[in-house]
């Protein structure tokens, strides 16, 4: 009882300064937005301030305890379609971690959240309408616009969160993306983050977050008829990459000990 009287407690604490960091965050990126506007075309200051806040808000979090595992690139190729498996809302702060800026595709309703979604849409993030197909042609065409520009997009292929340990199946939409545009596919894989923010729940848990990074996919020569090809590959990647961080992800106690911290 005691200890889940501290949760709801604390998962309240943690929702409060979530808020305060990404109000605080967005006023940071308004000035930074009306500064840069006119001539930072990728959006690449605003992009990262809003990868910044995110950062911030998980480090503030009590309950988390967020970092990024093995070698890490400083940047990646300008043409990338970068994936990952999605196990929940946590996934985008601690993906936040890697050093680069890139381009999320992201639910239409997120955009719709007071502060957040001005932010992801100062950053450029591109909005997506689930089950819309018309929604999801538009949202790539944007996506192609910003791998034109030299800016990588960032897309959970399993298109929602899993609920289990399982990986859902990929939808074609990024690898058909990625060899229209002749674009590397750069796989990534999250541990640790189902149990940060359980799918459907308000209260928040203790956990260890990691993400690491894989080795590009060239789609050099590749047609349409690839596609099926291109996902097997990368999912075979992220399973591969997920199973190496698993037993480094995973905790017991279900209250914080203390602050949090980033490895």
């Amino acid at each position: 009882m005691f200890e889940a009287l501290m949760n709801a407690l604390l998962s309240i604490w943690t929702w409060i300064e979530i808020g305060l960091v990404a109000l605080v965050g967005f006023c940071v990126q308004l000035s930074l937005a009306i500064l840069t506007w006119a001539f930072d075309h990728k959006r690449h200051v605003t992009g990262r301030c809003f990868r910044l806040i995110g950062v911030t808000a998980a480090k503030l979090t009590p309950f988390w305890r967020f970092g990024v595992h093995g070698q890490v690139p400083d940047k990646v190729a300008p043409n990338t379609v970068v994936v990952s498996n999605h196990e929940s809302n946590a996934d985008p702060f601690l993906i936040s971690h890697l050093p680069w800026e890139m381009k999320w595709l992201g639910k239409a309703s997120l955009f719709k959240i007071p502060v957040v979604g001005w932010s992801m849409w100062m950053a450029g993030d591109v909005p997506v309408h689930r089950g819309d197909r018309d929604s999801a042609t538009g949202a790539m065409a944007k996506c192609r616009q910003w791998l034109a520009k030299g800016m990588p997009v960032m897309i959970f292929p399993e298109g929602t969160r899993s609920k289990t340990d399982d990986l859902l199946p990929f939808k074609d939409g990024a690898f058909r993306l990625a060899i229209e545009a002749q674009a590397d596919v750069l796989p990534l894989a999250v541990s640790g983050t189902r149990r940060a923010l359980p799918k459907h729940s308000w209260r928040f848990a203790t956990s260890r977050g990691l993400v690491t990074v894989g080795t590009p996919i060239s789609t050099k020569g590749m047609t349409l008829a690839d596609v099926e090809t291109l996902k097997n590959l990368a999912r075979e990647q992220i399973l591969s990459l997920r199973a190496s961080l698993m037993p480094l992800t995973r905790t017991e106690p279900a209250v914080p000990p203390g602050p949090a911290s980033a490895a």
